[in-house]
């Protein structure tokens, strides 16, 4: 089908290339894999592309930001074969995975705030003292049992250290925070992988205050790639017009 369109115009990778800043090797593998239409050959072996696989280009080009190498390059093959459903779908989960990155933000900005909240009203049970708490009176704070802190710190949430004479664990402040803001997670229905690398960024963030500006560049990327998202919706359907 495509072969026949647009019969009269002929383009040479360099042509591809330098629309973009792209090498000619780069427009030879995106053909290669499948992102492109195949090319047609000219009587001497040289490829002939035509406006259409410039289409593809600006499409797949379009498409990166928003939905990611693999993303891109699986989209672009399904319509190149004519799937145009499997390129919908595969749309759709970029969409869905965009979705649920918005929803585990607002959770942990909701379970930031209820910790906000917490701390202006907070009792002597709940703030460890010089030496720190003991698994038992964290747990009663908490409402859950003292398995569940186990639990959670096998699964890298807390990491309280052990004490020397008793061998008891002992929940310094961050120890708290972190376990503070897995409960009201958990409660949000999060699960335990989901939550480890959260508690990583507040760690790495330096606490609960820093992570404030990790969270405004979480939304600031994630706006950034709603619209890009955009922009490559725009992209793939002026590509499907010419295929059409």
């Amino acid at each position: 089908m495509w072969r026949n369109l647009q019969r009269g115009v002929r383009l040479r990778p360099v042509d591809l290339a330098r629309e973009h800043g792209l090498s000619t090797q780069a427009i030879r593998n995106y053909e290669e894999a499948g992102i492109l239409p195949a090319a047609d050959r000219t009587p001497s072996g040289y490829r002939a592309y035509t406006p259409l696989h410039a289409a593809a280009l600006r499409a797949f080009l379009a498409l990166l930001p928003g939905h990611g190498h693999q993303a891109a390059t699986s989209i672009m093959q399904a319509v190149n074969q004519g799937a145009t459903d499997t390129a919908f779908r595969l749309i759709d989960e970029s969409h869905a995975q965009l979705l649920d990155d918005r929803r585990t933000l607002e959770a942990v900005e909701s379970a930031l705030r209820d910790l906000e909240r917490g701390a202006g009203h907070a009792g002597a049970a709940e703030v460890p003292g010089p030496g720190g708490m003991f698994i038992g009176p964290l747990a009663g704070h908490l409402g859950i049992r003292p398995a569940t802190l186990r639990k959670w710190e096998r699964a890298g949430l807390v990491r309280p250290r052990r004490d020397r004479a008793t061998g008891y664990r002992v929940y310094d402040e961050a120890d708290v925070r972190d376990a503070r803001l897995a409960h009201q997670l958990r409660r949000g229905g999060y699960l335990l992988e989901q939550i480890a690398p959260l508690i990583a960024q507040v760690r790495t963030a330096g606490g609960l205050e820093p992570l404030e500006g990790a969270l405004s560049d979480w939304h600031a990327r994630l706006t950034a790639r709603a619209r890009a998202m955009l922009s490559g919706a725009a992209g793939l359907e002026a590509y499907l017009r010419e295929c059409d």
